[in-house]
């Protein structure tokens, strides 16, 4: 089985203009929020990477509808203001949408940290992933993910190593931070495990 894959589409709402990412290796990069709605009328909010090189193919207006392919990226926030680990969308294509809203993922990577399976509020189990999916140039994205029912006791007797194969959704949801005094709502990025391939395999 492949040991590595990171294939996501979007197909959402532009939620404001393009601004100033972040440059790398001499390239800059913009970023917008894109909004997908779910099945359930809740919407995730999402960051898109792009290049300049794609936005003057197709510009990117607030309120209009676009689709997106591409991977799943994080890094390291070192600034020490807002999440540590920063989940992204880099977009590889960009074009104008119609239609439903559309959010699917396919990963294939290595369990890097044991499974916790726990229980909400109201007792529906969940278990927290977090997956280690390789770039072609030596790199790896750390990626939270998480599972819930029966699917989270399935996660749950995963072992560090594991090799991983799953379907699932990008998502955002809002928390409170406290941090002594101070309290602050944040948004975490995480991925919506749907479904686990049969082929995952142990270390």
């Amino acid at each position: 089985m492949q040991t590595s894959k990171n294939l996501a589409s979007l197909r959402g709402r532009a939620g404001a203009e393009p601004r100033y990412s972040h440059t790398n290796h001499g390239q800059s990069y913009l970023t917008f929020p894109l909004e997908v709605e779910r099945l359930s009328g809740a919407v995730d909010i999402l960051n898109v990477v792009v290049s300049p090189q794609l936005l003057e193919q197709c510009p990117v207006e607030p309120g209009q509808e676009y689709e997106t392919v591409g991977e799943v990226r994080s890094f390291n926030n070192r600034s020490g203001v807002g999440s540590r680990l920063v989940i992204t969308f880099f977009a590889r294509t960009l074009s104008p949408a119609q239609g439903e809203h559309d959010n699917r993922l396919e990963l294939t990577g290595v369990l890097c940290k044991e499974p916790v399976v726990r229980r909400t509020p109201l007792g529906r189990e969940i278990c927290d992933l977090l997956l280690a999916v390789n770039r072609r140039y030596g790199r790896a994205d750390y990626l939270p993910c998480i599972a819930w029912g029966s699917l989270a006791r399935s996660c749950g007797h995963l072992d560090v190593g594991d090799t991983v194969h799953m379907t699932g959704r990008l998502q955002s949801r809002k928390y409170r931070k406290v941090e002594g005094l101070r309290e602050e709502e944040r948004i975490a990025y995480e991925v919506s495990v749907m479904s686990l391939d049969p082929e995952t395999t142990p270390a």
